[in-house]
């Protein structure tokens, strides 16, 4: 079997393209049942966020699965698409690349904390849909452990960054006065949560809470004090913030151009800042087209993520060591299971020989066959068959001439070689 990962981030991709392969709960269940319906895969698991979509797959090394054709087959999305902006890692790589991830070495901003969760709650998933057995268990157990390893033992999460505190240091910089600012977040999961937290640091008092589900945001609203609104609510108050993040599951934009441009004219004209940090988008990309309208995405957050990166970069370099040394654990454990897995396979052959020569020579004796006849044949059969494959290995490394292999096939089957003998 062969590891591989295969899919698109916010370094080799455009949003446009992230939000056309980007999986919903949903369609998330579906895919994974397709997947499995492929010949050549025996684990899988999905990664899709705001900045990534990945399949992490176990196959068969010898008849592997086109994940490329699959990914754009189940989006349908053009092929060659994807193909320009995707990247695939093989075994080793694969598992590096996995635990960087989780790591959050590979995220927008690096270090961020977000990704370890999503990365659990796919495996969850995948696991909950029968695409994991055992090596994906101790892969993903162990790429957990070394992502909280990097946390704890590195500064890679120290003064801890997100794409949500990027979202509201950019509101920081255009708005001098932000505890002043009335703030609209759009959604209220993860994202909009960790939001409302950095806007209250920064001591942001009016805040209110638009949600598709109405509860969810008074659940996040108590703890803010902060109003409420449910998503139809948004044409008739959307006037009344300086500041809107919104980062919801959506599959069409929820705020449009003439929501906005009819939401200006009532300010006045007064300038509204926008973030939009959902995959796919929340608001529509022609708002930019407003004068007075600012209009930000997740990929328009790369100026900040790079003032960040460079305290930052020291301890990558410290979490990079720490996965090397847990790649090669990893593999390591997985080498030493094909051994257990040849040793098992090498017996149980034996044991079955062994097994169904004494029961042939139970019927002989049964029969009245002569008991020394039977021993002898018995030991005859059953010395050839434990014989034939040490044997063919020896005279295919003759043939060869393979003098090292002939020699490390000597040691282990106890024989010795003309020059293991001394002249006297």
């Amino acid at each position: 079997m062969t590891l591989l990962a295969f899919g698109i981030n916010h370094k080799t991709a455009p949003v446009a393209l992230r939000e056309k392969v980007a999986f919903t709960p949903d369609s998330l269940v579906a895919a994974l049942a397709s997947l499995k319906s492929l010949n050549g895969i025996e684990e899988s698991v999905i990664v899709s966020t705001c900045n990534r979509t990945e399949l992490y797959v176990n196959v068969d090394k010898d008849n592997p699965p086109c994940l490329l054709s699959w990914l754009a087959d189940f989006h349908h999305v053009v092929k060659d698409e994807i193909a320009n902006n995707s990247y695939t890692f093989e075994h080793e790589e694969a598992v590096k690349h996995i635990m960087r991830v989780a790591s959050g070495l590979d995220s927008l901003i690096l270090g961020e904390p977000q990704i370890l969760g999503q990365i659990k709650q796919a495996f969850g998933d995948a696991r909950h849909s029968g695409m994991v057995s055992a090596e994906f268990e101790r892969l993903f157990q162990h790429t957990f452990s070394v992502a909280k390893r990097v946390r704890s033992e590195t500064d890679i999460g120290a003064n801890a960054v997100s794409v949500a505190y990027a979202a509201v240091q950019l509101a920081k910089h255009i708005f001098a006065e932000l505890p002043k600012r009335s703030v609209l977040l759009v959604g209220a999961g993860e994202t909009i949560e960790l939001v409302a937290q950095h806007l209250k640091e920064q001591g942001v008092k009016r805040l209110a809470v638009a949600n598709r589900t109405v509860a969810r945001a008074e659940t996040l609203a108590s703890q803010l004090g902060a109003d409420v609104l449910t998503l139809s609510q948004l044409p008739s108050h959307l006037k009344e913030f300086d500041i809107v993040i919104s980062s919801t599951a959506s599959q069409l934009p929820l705020i449009g151009k003439g929501m906005v441009e009819d939401a200006l004219r009532q300010r006045r004209n007064t300038p509204m800042f926008l973030v939009d940090l959902a995959v796919p988008r929340d608001i529509e990309e022609q708002v930019n087209e407003l004068g007075d309208a600012y209009l930000y995405t997740v990929d328009d957050l790369q100026h900040i993520v790079e003032q960040n990166m460079a305290s930052r970069e020291q301890a990558a370099q410290e979490a990079e060591k720490l996965i090397a040394l847990q790649v090669v654990d990893f593999l390591n454990w997985k080498q030493a299971q094909q051994s257990i897995d040849l040793v098992k396979q090498y017996r149980e052959r034996g044991m079955s020989q062994r097994d169904e020569l004494a029961e042939k020579a139970r019927n002989q004796l049964a029969e009245g066959k002569p008991a020394e006849e039977v021993v002898h044949e018995l030991a005859y059969k059953l010395t050839n068959a434990l014989m034939h494959a040490p044997t063919k290995a020896l005279r295919k490394a003759a043939a060869e001439d393979n003098t090292a292999l002939t020699q490390w096939l000597a040691e282990h089957l106890s024989l010795s070689t003309g020059s293991d003998t001394k002249e006297g």
